[in-house]
Protein backbone atom coordinates (compact mmCIF):
# COMPACT_ATOMS: atom_id res chain seq x y z
CA UNK A 1 0.00 0.00 0.00
CA UNK A 2 1.28 3.81 -0.77
CA UNK A 3 2.77 5.37 2.55
CA UNK A 4 1.64 8.50 3.82
CA UNK A 5 5.46 9.85 3.43
CA UNK A 6 4.46 13.14 4.29
CA UNK A 7 4.26 11.48 8.27
CA UNK A 8 4.62 8.05 7.70
CA UNK A 9 3.53 5.99 11.13
CA UNK A 10 3.37 2.10 12.40
CA UNK A 11 1.03 1.15 14.96
CA UNK A 12 2.96 -1.07 17.81
CA UNK A 13 0.87 -3.74 18.79
CA UNK A 14 2.26 -4.62 21.83
CA UNK A 15 2.14 -2.92 25.89
CA UNK A 16 5.98 -3.25 26.28
CA UNK A 17 7.62 -0.37 27.61
CA UNK A 18 11.06 -1.77 26.71
CA UNK A 19 9.74 -2.00 22.78
CA UNK A 20 8.50 1.26 22.97
CA UNK A 21 11.51 3.17 24.32
CA UNK A 22 13.85 0.83 21.54
CA UNK A 23 11.40 2.28 18.73
CA UNK A 24 12.03 5.35 19.60
CA UNK A 25 15.84 4.81 20.07
CA UNK A 26 15.68 4.43 16.31
CA UNK A 27 13.78 7.66 15.43
CA UNK A 28 10.16 5.35 14.31
CA UNK A 29 6.79 7.33 14.69
CA UNK A 30 4.31 5.07 16.09
CA UNK A 31 1.74 4.65 18.13
CA UNK A 32 0.42 2.45 20.43
CA UNK A 33 -2.22 -0.28 19.46
CA UNK A 34 -3.61 -2.45 22.23
CA UNK A 35 -4.95 -5.46 21.41
CA UNK A 36 -8.13 -5.65 24.43
CA UNK A 37 -10.60 -7.30 24.55
CA UNK A 38 -14.08 -6.25 22.88
CA UNK A 39 -17.60 -7.65 24.03
CA UNK A 40 -18.27 -7.80 20.54
CA UNK A 41 -14.95 -9.34 19.14
CA UNK A 42 -12.42 -11.54 20.93
CA UNK A 43 -8.91 -10.69 20.36
CA UNK A 44 -6.83 -12.17 23.26
CA UNK A 45 -4.21 -14.34 21.88
CA UNK A 46 -3.72 -17.80 23.47
CA UNK A 47 0.26 -17.62 24.17
CA UNK A 48 0.17 -21.81 25.41
CA UNK A 49 2.75 -23.61 23.13
CA UNK A 50 1.00 -26.22 20.99
CA UNK A 51 2.15 -29.62 21.71
CA UNK A 52 5.31 -30.57 20.37
CA UNK A 53 5.54 -26.77 19.04
CA UNK A 54 9.26 -25.93 18.65
CA UNK A 55 10.06 -22.61 20.90
CA UNK A 56 11.40 -20.63 17.55
CA UNK A 57 8.11 -21.85 15.78
CA UNK A 58 6.10 -21.04 18.67
CA UNK A 59 7.63 -17.60 19.24
CA UNK A 60 7.38 -16.70 15.07
CA UNK A 61 3.30 -18.04 15.87
CA UNK A 62 2.49 -15.75 18.31
CA UNK A 63 4.22 -12.89 17.10
CA UNK A 64 2.73 -13.14 13.69
CA UNK A 65 -0.80 -13.69 15.30
CA UNK A 66 -0.42 -10.80 17.44
CA UNK A 67 0.15 -8.50 14.06
CA UNK A 68 -2.42 -10.00 12.35
CA UNK A 69 -4.96 -9.28 15.03
CA UNK A 70 -3.37 -5.69 15.19
CA UNK A 71 -4.22 -5.01 11.75
CA UNK A 72 -8.03 -6.77 11.72
CA UNK A 73 -8.51 -4.48 14.93
CA UNK A 74 -7.45 -1.39 12.60
CA UNK A 75 -11.09 -2.06 10.25
CA UNK A 76 -13.25 -3.16 13.36
CA UNK A 77 -11.97 0.05 15.16
CA UNK A 78 -11.98 2.65 12.10
CA UNK A 79 -8.80 3.80 11.94
CA UNK A 80 -6.18 4.81 9.53
CA UNK A 81 -4.42 1.58 7.82
CA UNK A 82 -1.02 1.95 8.39
CA UNK A 83 1.19 -1.09 9.20
CA UNK A 84 0.91 -3.02 12.60
CA UNK A 85 3.91 -4.30 14.11
CA UNK A 86 4.06 -7.05 16.99
CA UNK A 87 6.49 -9.00 18.79
CA UNK A 88 6.93 -12.02 20.95
CA UNK A 89 10.14 -13.03 22.79
CA UNK A 90 10.96 -16.60 24.73
CA UNK A 91 13.81 -18.00 26.29
CA UNK A 92 15.20 -21.17 25.70
CA UNK A 93 17.00 -23.89 28.12
CA UNK A 94 17.34 -27.17 26.45
CA UNK A 95 14.43 -27.32 23.93
CA UNK A 96 12.26 -26.20 26.84
CA UNK A 97 10.25 -22.42 26.44
CA UNK A 98 10.50 -20.63 29.82
CA UNK A 99 8.10 -18.12 29.34
CA UNK A 100 7.18 -15.30 32.01
CA UNK A 101 6.69 -16.80 35.69
CA UNK A 102 3.40 -17.34 37.92
CA UNK A 103 4.49 -16.20 40.49
CA UNK A 104 8.26 -15.82 42.67
CA UNK A 105 8.37 -19.36 43.13
CA UNK A 106 7.89 -19.87 39.23
CA UNK A 107 10.89 -16.92 38.96
CA UNK A 108 13.26 -18.37 41.21
CA UNK A 109 12.91 -22.45 39.78
CA UNK A 110 13.74 -20.40 36.52
CA UNK A 111 16.46 -17.83 37.53
CA UNK A 112 18.40 -21.47 39.16
CA UNK A 113 17.79 -23.30 35.92
CA UNK A 114 19.97 -20.72 34.11
CA UNK A 115 22.59 -19.75 36.41
CA UNK A 116 25.91 -20.92 35.40
CA UNK A 117 24.45 -22.15 31.86
CA UNK A 118 24.07 -20.62 28.40
CA UNK A 119 20.78 -20.32 26.89
CA UNK A 120 19.25 -18.63 24.07
CA UNK A 121 16.90 -15.80 23.34
CA UNK A 122 14.17 -16.27 20.44
CA UNK A 123 12.46 -12.51 19.37
CA UNK A 124 10.34 -12.87 16.77
CA UNK A 125 9.02 -9.52 14.85
CA UNK A 126 6.27 -9.13 12.73
CA UNK A 127 4.40 -6.37 10.80
CA UNK A 128 0.89 -6.88 9.07
CA UNK A 129 -0.49 -4.48 6.09
CA UNK A 130 -2.90 -5.01 3.82
CA UNK A 131 -3.50 -8.57 4.56
CA UNK A 132 0.24 -9.27 3.94
CA UNK A 133 2.46 -10.52 6.95
CA UNK A 134 6.17 -10.92 7.05
CA UNK A 135 8.33 -11.87 10.15
CA UNK A 136 11.76 -11.87 11.16
CA UNK A 137 13.65 -14.18 14.05
CA UNK A 138 16.37 -13.27 16.20
CA UNK A 139 18.05 -15.65 18.28
CA UNK A 140 20.42 -14.80 20.82
CA UNK A 141 22.74 -17.03 23.22
CA UNK A 142 23.40 -15.21 27.03
CA UNK A 143 25.63 -16.76 28.98
CA UNK A 144 24.91 -16.54 32.81
CA UNK A 145 27.26 -16.22 35.78
CA UNK A 146 26.99 -18.79 38.58
CA UNK A 147 24.21 -17.54 40.79
CA UNK A 148 23.93 -18.22 44.54
CA UNK A 149 20.55 -18.38 46.49
CA UNK A 150 20.62 -15.22 47.84
CA UNK A 151 21.10 -13.36 45.01
CA UNK A 152 18.47 -15.13 43.14
CA UNK A 153 16.04 -14.20 46.06
CA UNK A 154 17.05 -10.22 46.11
CA UNK A 155 16.50 -10.28 42.88
CA UNK A 156 12.75 -12.03 42.52
CA UNK A 157 12.02 -9.42 45.30
CA UNK A 158 12.73 -6.41 43.10
CA UNK A 159 9.67 -7.83 41.27
CA UNK A 160 11.56 -6.95 37.66
CA UNK A 161 10.96 -10.97 36.81
CA UNK A 162 7.45 -11.23 36.89
CA UNK A 163 6.43 -9.63 33.39
CA UNK A 164 9.43 -10.92 31.36
CA UNK A 165 10.28 -14.56 29.41
CA UNK A 166 12.79 -16.40 31.64
CA UNK A 167 12.22 -14.00 34.53
CA UNK A 168 14.98 -11.60 33.82
CA UNK A 169 15.24 -8.27 32.16
CA UNK A 170 19.24 -7.88 30.87
CA UNK A 171 18.37 -3.89 30.71
CA UNK A 172 17.42 -3.87 34.63
CA UNK A 173 19.41 -5.49 37.71
CA UNK A 174 19.89 -8.67 35.95
CA UNK A 175 22.51 -6.94 33.61
CA UNK A 176 24.84 -7.65 36.56
CA UNK A 177 24.03 -11.85 35.75
CA UNK A 178 25.69 -11.34 32.09
CA UNK A 179 28.84 -12.51 31.56
CA UNK A 180 28.33 -12.60 27.78
CA UNK A 181 25.75 -12.36 24.87
CA UNK A 182 26.44 -13.62 21.13
CA UNK A 183 23.78 -11.74 18.75
CA UNK A 184 20.95 -9.06 19.32
CA UNK A 185 21.27 -6.87 22.40
CA UNK A 186 17.95 -5.65 21.67
CA UNK A 187 16.60 -8.84 20.32
CA UNK A 188 17.04 -10.21 24.20
CA UNK A 189 15.42 -6.88 25.12
CA UNK A 190 12.28 -7.89 23.09
CA UNK A 191 12.61 -6.00 19.60
CA UNK A 192 15.70 -6.92 17.77
CA UNK A 193 16.16 -3.28 15.99
CA UNK A 194 17.76 -5.40 12.75
CA UNK A 195 15.07 -7.26 11.88
CA UNK A 196 12.38 -4.69 12.67
CA UNK A 197 14.26 -1.53 10.47
CA UNK A 198 14.46 -4.77 7.61
CA UNK A 199 10.75 -5.50 7.75
CA UNK A 200 9.80 -1.59 8.00
CA UNK A 201 11.75 -1.13 4.55
CA UNK A 202 9.65 -3.94 3.00
CA UNK A 203 6.45 -2.22 3.86
CA UNK A 204 8.32 0.97 2.51
CA UNK A 205 8.70 2.50 5.68
CA UNK A 206 11.16 5.34 5.35
CA UNK A 207 13.67 3.96 7.94
CA UNK A 208 16.84 6.62 9.68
Amino acid sequence: MAMNIARPRIYLASQSPRRRELLKQIGINFEMLLLRSDPRRKVDIDEEPLPGEQPDVYVQRLSTKKAEAGWHALAFRNLPPFPVLAADTTVTLDGKILGKPRDREDATAMLHLLSGRRHQVLSAVSVACDERVETRLSATTVNFAKLSAERIHRYVLTNEPHDKAGAYGIQGHAAGFVQSIDGSYSGVVGLPLCETIELLELFGYPVP
